[in-house]
């Protein structure tokens, strides 16, 4: 296969296709430079026509605790009382830089992530 840019939905199909067929090539030969290549062309065309948007941030952190398998009452130290952990994650009340700082810590999660604005509930 000659290497083009893919510039539509069948050019991606026909590109996904191929990668199956090479996809166990050796590192350093002609198809496995084939294989980076087609990649790299695919992740590019995946980014424009099929963006993933990050979870807001309550769910953000309710997929971490699901993925770390806490329970709410296990995030009392990064945002205070049980009562306001409820808060939060019924959308109830915002997070603060603190409880942002903390909870960035205790989940791992990045606080540019943490400090985007999510729709309260009254």
């Amino acid at each position: 296969m000659s290497l083009r840019p893919i510039k539509s939905e069948e050019d991606y199909r026909l590109a996904l296709k191929r990668i199956e067929e090479i996809f166990d090539a050796k590192l350093g030969t002609k198809e496995g430079d084939e294989l980076d290549i087609l990649g790299l062309m695919v992740d590019d065309y995946e980014k424009k026509h099929f963006p993933i948007e990050a979870p807001d941030p309550i769910e953000a952190i309710k997929i971490r605790m699901e993925e770390m398998q806490l329970k709410q009452v296990d995030l009392i130290s990064e945002i205070g009382g049980k009562s306001q952990v409820s808060e939060i994650l019924n959308r109830k009340r915002r997070l603060t830089v603190d409880m942002i700082r903390k909870l960035a810590a205790r989940l791992n999660l990045s606080a540019n992530l943490l400090i985007q604005d999510y729709q309260i509930v009254r």
